[in-house]
């Protein structure tokens, strides 16, 4: 599948590049929704929730309500993605609180699974210089997605995995990464960061990973009729 991606900050829907610099800001969320209804799911990620800055909750909840959507951003207690799912979250992405200063967070990821569900659970493994990192993307666990993929299984549907080194940057992404982490789940695997091309993409899905898409899309790199057409 391909997700469309609403990234939210400061109520505007916008694009960073590496989760750090505002590359551009795209149209209303309304709109946004308009763009991409020819598919059947959309990602939405709180980034002020993710940077601990804030939120926006009332936005998130419009979008939930409207579209079939995967969101992320801030779920740092089992009280907020419940909240998520009430609010129509078809399934949560929960990055920084998935992991402590060892490995995984297993007692909350396990209080997770048990109150949503472990279908609804989705696990963020952002990359950066090989490495996880965390608390939007600015530190860096010292684990590797290799390592952690498989015990992580227990606990949810499947993982959205980031190569940050190249989110944003319309320079490609790593295939090669996508492909060992295919090779060490059976679960489900959404893609991002780098994905640029249509070559990216149809090779993502032949390999069986999930694509979500935003810079590409933002700038018109990526036709939406084209990718609706694989969606």
């Amino acid at each position: 599948m391909i997700f469309p991606c609403i990234d939210l900050m400061d109520g505007k829907v916008v694009q960073l590049v590496q989760g750090r610099d505002k590359a551009l800001e795209g149209d209303s969320p309304e709109e946004m929704l308009r763009k991409f209804a020819a598919f059947p799911e959309i990602q939405v990620i709180d980034l002020d929730a993710a940077m601990g800055r804030g939120s926006n909750d009332a936005l998130v909840r419009m979008l939930a309500s409207r579209a079939a959507a995967r969101v992320g951003g801030g779920v740092r207690t089992v009280d907020r993605a419940r909240t998520l799912v009430e609010q129509g979250a078809r399934k949560v992405i929960v990055g920084t609180a998935a992991f402590g200063s060892t490995g995984a967070n297993e007692p909350f990821l396990a209080a997770l699974r048990d109150a949503i569900g472990r279908d609804r659970v989705l696990i963020a493994l952002d990359s950066k210089d090989g490495s996880i990192v965390v608390k939007g993307w600015r530190e860096s666990t010292g684990l590797t997605a290799e390592d952690v993929l498989k015990s992580l299984d227990p606990y949810c549907s499947g993982f959205l995995c980031t190569y940050v080194d190249k989110e944003g940057m319309m320079q490609g992404t790593d295939l090669d990464w996508f492909r060992r982490l295919r090779a060490a789940t059976t679960l489900e695997i959404t893609a991002a960061g780098g994905i640029t091309t249509m070559d990216d993409v149809r090779a993502l899905l032949a390999m069986n990973v999930h694509a979500a898409l935003g810079m590409a899309i933002y700038t018109g790199r990526l036709s939406l009729e084209e990718l609706a057409c694989l969606a």
